[in-house]
């Protein structure tokens, strides 16, 4: 091949790593998948797991990590062009892959690693837990896996279940407990009379999702009283029509305890409402807010109205600064 045309460079490979649960590893593989729709790239999701309780322990006290994994985390060279990773499980792997790979592989936290920045190559943080530095990288929400692509392809596998729902359609999605929230069968309750009114005012319908936080009582509760709504209401078997429920919606109810709830939302420019939780806090006041100066989200007040803002497109800006200062490293 002459000088002119040198060969394509190889794909990119990326972790994407976490411990598995839901909304971590949401993050983590949103992100890559978007790197991966501007680049070339080998997307690999890792599931880090530990022999024992010695995995929970701080960071620093993990003096060698990889003895103490599970063989299914296949956290073994060769090491990847990018390593993305979310949650504490994977403190003690990402700040030691720089050595590990001999720098080669370049190093993005998500989320506020609670520990000196300088340890990896990028953090990203949410806005609102008001972290800075040189290689801090601060984004509305958190990085997410909604996309068009990924929705219309939901929508049309749901179509025939969700064409016939009268509008508005309304997608109501439940969250759970959260060491600062938590749905009470009162809140439950309360909460179900709220979306029950307007709903029937306006002649729509219900499209309800809930997660696998949402306690079971309150679950029971919301269940029993929406059934007799015009909608679906996912039992958590089968596929997952949580993107469908987003696509075909009118309008979007979240609860209040989920950065990745809020934030997939607010991706689709479709009017946003914030329902109201048990417990406060105050970094997700600030999240909450930081939506509605965007115009994204308005708290939920028992009525529907809307508006329109342009989508939140942070995974796809976060996306873009990983690339920037990989290929700035690279230079």
């Amino acid at each position: 091949m002459s000088a002119q045309n040198p060969p394509p460079a190889a794909p990119l490979v990326i972790w994407a790593v976490s411990d598995g649960r839901a909304g971590i590893e949401a993050q983590v593989v949103g992100l890559a998948n978007a790197i991966a729709r501007k680049r070339p790239a080998q997307v690999v999701v890792k599931q880090i797991g530990w022999k024992s309780w010695i995995g929970r322990l701080p960071w620093w006290l993990t003096p060698f990590p990889r003895r103490l994994l599970t063989p299914q985390s296949d956290i073994a060279p060769p090491w990847p062009d990018l390593w993305i990773a979310a949650g504490r499980a994977t403190l003690p792997l990402s700040i030691r892959m720089r050595r590990w790979s001999g720098r080669r592989t370049y190093v993005v936290q998500v989320q506020d690693p609670r520990m000196p920045t300088r340890l990896f190559d990028l953090v990203i943080p949410p806005r609102h837990d008001r972290l800075e530095g040189d290689n801090v990288f601060p984004i509305t929400g958190s990085p997410g896996r909604v996309n068009a692509e990924r929705m219309a392809g939901d929508l049309q596998r749901f179509q025939a279940q969700l064409d016939a729902l009268p509008r508005p359609r309304v997608a109501v999605i439940i969250g759970g407990k959260s060491k600062a929230h938590d749905i009470s069968p009162e809140r439950a309750a309360a909460m179900a009379r709220e979306i029950e009114l307007p709903v029937v005012q306006e002649g729509g319908s219900v499209m309800v999702s809930f997660t696998r936080r949402t306690p079971e009582p309150a679950k029971n509760l919301l269940e029993a009283r929406l059934r007799h709504l015009p909608g679906v209401i996912w039992d958590g078997e089968g596929d997952n029509p949580y993107f469908a429920y987003l696509a075909a919606a009118d309008y979007i109810l979240v609860t209040e305890d989920s950065t990745n709830l809020a934030t997939d939302a607010a991706s689709t420019g479709k009017p946003v409402f914030v329902m109201k939780m048990d417990g406060e806090s105050l970094k997700f006041r600030l999240f909450h807010e930081d939506l509605e100066r965007l115009g994204a989200a308005r708290p939920f007040g028992g009525a529907f109205h809307r508006w329109t803002y342009e989508p939140l497109a942070e995974t796809e800006r976060a996306a873009d600064e990983v690339l920037r200062r990989f290929d700035a490293r690279k230079a």
